[in-house]
């Protein structure tokens, strides 16, 4: 991922954030990746550190439609995603989605309230609604609308050591081309 390409998204995505009356705390610890996949356009996220304690964190994420998160799981994290702004889908799991059939039945809570899914199914989330995704429980997600303000509260987070993708080609980090100057910091810049 070329840096300009990181600063062009940190921007837009800053205006977004502004215009739907998100104010950021100072100096926000910064991760835009696309997955390790060379393409932000169709596999990428931005997302922001609000707090990382030993017990939990918080995170502020965006993307714009066309964007997906690819399928992965956590062995330790539990975590609420909740759409702040736009629609959300959300796609579940009980396995691994690349050797998954359709056949686990699982409950996940939906806005608090328990609700029975299929491997493979779908779940639309408008503005203020969330869901709570257990470990071990495959997700993967993307915007509806054209733009999507998405909230993470979680157990402690190891960005590093707990997230496992379907794909193995895909890692946590973009590999970044300086080909400009950051105008911020990010995760993974050492």
């Amino acid at each position: 991922m070329k840096r300009s390409e990181i600063n062009q998204a940190i921007v837009s995505s800053g205006k977004f954030f502004k215009q739907g009356g998100w104010t950021l705390p100072p100096q926000p610890r910064w991760d835009v990746t696309d997955f390790g996949l060379g393409n932000f356009k169709n596999y990428g996220l931005i997302l922001i550190n609000l707090a990382e304690e030993a017990e939990y964190c918080e995170k502020l994420m965006y993307a714009a439609k066309g964007q997906t998160t690819p399928s992965h799981t956590h062995k330790k994290k539990k975590e609420d995603i909740i759409c702040r702004t736009g629609e959300l889908v959300i796609r579940l799991w009980a396995n691994d989605p690349a050797h998954d059939m359709g056949q686990g039945v699982f409950q996940m809570k939906v806005n608090g309230e328990f609700k029975d899914f299929k491997s493979g199914d779908e779940l639309h989330l408008k503005s203020g609604e969330r869901v709570t995704i257990e470990p071990g429980i495959w997700h993967e997600f993307f915007p509806a609308s054209d733009e999507c303000i998405i909230g993470e509260v979680s157990t402690a987070n190891d960005d590093l050591n707990d997230n496992f993708f379907s794909d193995p080609n895909i890692g946590r980090y973009a590999e970044i081309d300086e080909d400009e100057n950051p105008i911020v910091k990010l995760l993974s810049d050492k």
